[in-house]
């Protein structure tokens, strides 16, 4: 999948075009002095009162001086992008993608192609998230209003020493804007925009006396949906959120200063739909350079070569869903055309809420500075569902708290010391972090009304498409079951077992409106460390720089059960003989598993389970760095990450649904083990008033890598490694006995490598220009396996061998031009503001199927306006996505019809606009 055509070439010099535009506009304008607009990487360090402050170490130091590789957003540039939450930033941050796919809480975040799917919460974020110092227990919980902003630190690369909680891919800092001692001011703003967009925002900060200050800011944001539910009359995908926050700064001398923040923030929403995929989406013609077809197994194989395609009616399932009352148009139009065609009756609506308190204290006392963190954060959501995203009752879940509901409470404490000593020869930091995350998860997911109707086609499908018949029992018409009868001279097609098949059949199309009726999954994870960060300066410009930190994790599971589909144990009773008959195992099989799909039996209902695991890892980081020069910086670095294991949080993982034994049971099935990575970078940074730049080279080799897919069936959490040993191809074949490795023929099995580049140009005060660009080759190794003691790779995993990772594009460039002449002589300003990113081509499913690739693209986002009117107001056009660019954020199998080479799509957002007022006092 290592492809980068003609047109994203030319996408790529349109994007450097943006920078070479720059010199020329800048001659044609007025040089009059205005505030600087730092932007991407730095425009600062180079003006009194702009220089970026950034804590990458642990330490206020200016950005170019950090041999970290680290990206610094200003407030100014984040408004002017119009971030309002984590995923805006994909625009500013090349090496950053974030998405969100079935559920507003699933968000993942990724830098450098690596990240954590976040539909199973059992996974942390490979991408830690914090908002002023406070960890964020995954990167979905951050999917929400932020208000104004004082910046974000983008780290790149594993932070196994510092950063609160350790993360193996990178992590975020977002700082909002604090209060202010200066005098008391306040802001409003008002926006619309297309879909019906109403956004609201406003704030005020007051001093309080000569030492305290407090401020008060809040956000509304209503926006009707990106889909159209044809069948229900109503709009998915919509914004009904708000955010309040409140904050007191003390600093009664000059060496102390106490800041603490509040916040509560809430969204009733309706979220999220998906689209099926059509054969256009993923064309056989741009997959010649991928592995050839070999697979018997039909949603392997290309689209259009062995099978048929997708949403034809030569696909067996299609007529299936036709007959049983799927509107066509769902299956006819484009992709990316958002009608939705759901279950009359069913919704995607949703609530979150989430909100806590912290406190920040820094205390200078002599030689020593102390830093205190300390956080509680509440997070709760439920999301109804549609789950099979069809117009056929299949699978959903009622809206409700326990519609795969999860919360988290979470408790963190971190405490930091530093200083120098040798006459401020070594620069030393020691701390402690401890965090307390009690998460419990619910769920309530049902096989629908119809599925008893479509179950058996599957199986039906599987033996002869031409006698299915959904509107019949077992999906077999009389003739149908003559059929069968008479086969093989009378003595029936599956011998003296085909009343028993004809039995199982009738049994699955009992299975209506059964399955959970309430599952609830609680885990504790007690996370203490000790680290230490010190920075030696061996010359004047020769520095080492050496981490250590260790960590230990502890979590604790329990889950209990409630189900009532009794079909399952009575096929299990009735047809389990058979699995022990070789001829009649797989089709046996087959109805047992649709019977039980996902472990969803009455044998589970009042079940507990419990299980527990404690991991010690010692990471860190070793830097060496020369400043040749006042204004240029080289660096070396190694890095060891470290990512927790833990628990799958889905039933499904206890065992197949052909080996259930509700009596032998093991937790331990769940487990998934810790991520650890190993990581080498080099770099440089030059940074002068006018031009700045910054190389950084990269590789990543992570072990145990944590993989979470969902194979059209079960969500799949599989730790991924590789072997020294030729495998022979049996990585890549549908058996899981085979592929195995000697325990001591391990290696890593994932590797990022690459080389970034960011720029910056300021030639006069009042124009920037910055340019990003990433080439990042995140693959899996060949000859994959499980984990670290050789187990065979799961066979729906087996095109990830020597592949790109999903959502990894090899190549991503972003640009901006920001122009703000001086209009006159009364101070009023000219805004115009335009950045890009581009993406090349890459596959968005975590399995690497074929029918999920994406072609390259380009977005496009524009502001333009008048500020400073009058000294205090501003109005502003602007536009996200102007070229109304289409692509997805996801692709995936469509439940239970994914074997029939079936997909859907979480789509991004489409092309909004808008006029914002602002007024300041």
């Amino acid at each position: 999948m290592k492809r980068f055509n003609l047109r994203h070439q030319c996408a790529l010099g349109a994007l450097a075009g943006a920078m070479a535009f720059a010199p020329s506009a800048a001659s044609a304008q007025d040089t009059a002095t205005t505030e600087q607009d730092t932007d991407l990487v730095a425009a600062a360090d180079v003006d009194d009162g702009n220089v970026i402050i950034v804590r990458a170490q642990g330490r206020d130091q200016t950005l170019s001086d950090v041999p970290v590789a680290v990206s610094a957003v200003t407030a100014e540039t984040l408004q002017k992008s119009g971030v309002a939450d984590i995923r805006d930033m994909n625009q500013v941050a090349p090496s950053l993608l974030i998405s969100s796919t079935g559920n507003e809480s699933n968000g993942s975040a990724r830098i450098r192609g690596i990240g954590t799917v976040g539909d199973n919460p059992g996974l942390e974020s490979s991408v830690a998230v914090f908002i002023d110092g406070v960890y964020r227990s995954r990167s979905g919980n951050a999917l929400s209003e932020l208000g104004p902003l004082d910046r974000v630190e983008i780290l790149r690369g594993p932070q196994g020493t510092l950063g609160g909680r350790n993360s193996s891919a990178g992590l975020i800092n977002i700082y909002t804007a604090p209060p202010e001692m200066d005098g008391f001011s306040g802001y409003g703003a008002f926006t619309y925009g297309n879909y019906d967009a109403i956004r609201v925002e406003g704030g005020i900060n007051a001093p309080l006396g000569e030492t305290v200050a407090a401020r008060v800011d809040g956000v509304y944001f209503q926006r009707d949906g990106f889909y159209n539910d044809v069948v229900n009359d109503t709009r998915v995908n919509d914004r009904d959120r708000y955010l309040i926050r409140g904050q007191l700064l003390f600093e009664p001398t000059s060496d102390l200063s106490i800041r603490l923040v509040g916040d509560y923030s809430k969204k009733d929403e309706a979220c999220c739909a998906a689209t099926f995929v059509q054969p256009s989406f993923a064309p056989l013609a741009r997959l010649s350079d991928d592995l050839p077809p070999t697979s018997a197994d039909a949603k392997f194989d290309y689209p259009g070569s062995l099978t048929p395609a997708l949403t034809s009616t030569a696909n067996p399932i299609i007529p299936v869903l036709l007959a049983l009352g799927q509107d066509p148009r769902a299956l006819n139009q484009s992709t990316f055309n958002r009608d939705i065609y759901v279950t009359p009756g069913r919704s995607y609506q949703g609530e979150t809420e989430d909100y806590g308190i912290s406190g920040e204290v820094n205390w200078d006392f002599g030689n020593v500075t102390m830093t205190s963190i300390t956080g509680y954060r509440d997070y709760s959501n439920f999301q109804g569902s549609d789950t099979d995203y069809t117009q056929v009752d299949i699978l959903y879940r009622a809206p409700g708290p326990n519609a795969g509901a999860r919360e988290f409470k979470t408790f963190t404490q971190e405490l930091r010391f530093n200083g120098s000593l040798l006459d401020d020869r070594i620069d030393w930091l020691v701390g402690g972090f401890y965090a307390n995350e009690k998460l419990e998860t619910r769920d309530n997911l049902r096989f629908g009304t119809q599925y008893g109707a479509f179950a058996p086609c599957r199986v039906v499908n599987a033996v002869n498409p031409a006698l299915a018949s959904p509107l019949s029992t077992g999906c077999l018409s009389a003739g149908g079951r003559a059929a069968l009868l008479a086969a093989n001279g009378g003595a029936g097609a599956f011998g003296a077992a085909t009343p028993l098949i004809f039995a199982g059949l009738d049994n699955l199309a009992q299975i209506n409106d059964l399955g959970g009726t309430g599952d609830v999954y609680n885990q504790k994870s007690e996370n203490f460390a000790l680290f230490t960060h010190n920075i030696v300066h061996i010359t004047d410009k020769l520095d080492l720089t050496l981490g250590l930190r260790y960590t230990n994790e502890t979590k604790d599971f329990n889950a209990s059960f409630g189900n009532d589909n009794v079909i399952c144990p009575q096929n299990r009773a009735l047809l389990g003989s058979l699995l022990g008959v070789p001829s009649l195992a797989g089709l046996a099989g087959g109805i047992i598993s649709l019977s039980c799909q996902g472990n969803s039996t009455s044998e589970l209902d009042g079940v507990s389970l419990a299980d527990t695991r404690d991991e010690d890892q010692f990471t860190g980081t070793a830097i060496l760095s020369y400043k040749a020069t006042p204004d240029l910086l080289f660096y070396g670095s190694y890095s060891r990450g470290y990512k927790a294991g833990g628990f799958n949080l889905d039933r499904s993982a206890l065992t197949t649904p052909v080996a259930f034994n509700v009596n032998t049971l093991d937790p331990t099935n769940l487990q998934f083990e810790e991520e650890t990575v190993d990581a080498f970078e080099i770099g440089a940074k030059y940074q002068t008033r006018q031009f700045g730049v910054s190389v950084a080279a990269f590789r990543q080799e992570f072990t145990n890598f944590q993989l979470n897919t969902f194979n059209g069936s079960v969500f799949l959490v599989q730790n991924i490694n590789a072997c020294k040993d030729d495998l022979g191809g049996a990585d890549r074949d549908n058996s899981a006995a085979t592929g195995a490795c000697a325990s001591d023929r391990t290696k890593p099995g994932v590797v990022a490598k690459g080389v970034e580049i960011e720029a910056n140009l300021s030639p006069v005060r009042d124009l920037t220009a910055t340019l990003g660009l990433t080439y990042a080759d995140t693959s899996f190794a060949d000859n994959l396996i499980g984990n670290e003691d050789g187990t065979p790779l799961d066979p729906a995993l087996r095109l990830l061998p020597g592949d790109n990772m999903s959502n990894a594009p090899e190549i991503v460039a972003t640009s901006s031009l920001s122009w703000t002449p001086p209009i006159g002589d009364s101070g009023m300003r000219g805004l115009f503001f335009v950045n890009a990113r581009m993406t090349s081509d890459y596959n968005t499913g975590s399995d690497l199927l074929y029918g999920k690739e994406q072609d390259g693209f380009v977005v496009v986002n524009g502001r333009i306006g008048v500020t400073n009117i009058g000294g205090s107001f501003s109005v502003e056009g602007w536009v996200q996505n102007l070229f109304d660019t289409d692509y997805t954020q996801v692709a995936f199998n469509t439940p239970f019809v994914a074997e029939q080479q079936t997909y859907s799509a979480f789509l991004a957002e489409p092309r909004t606009y808008g006029v914002t007022v602002r007024a300041e006092f």
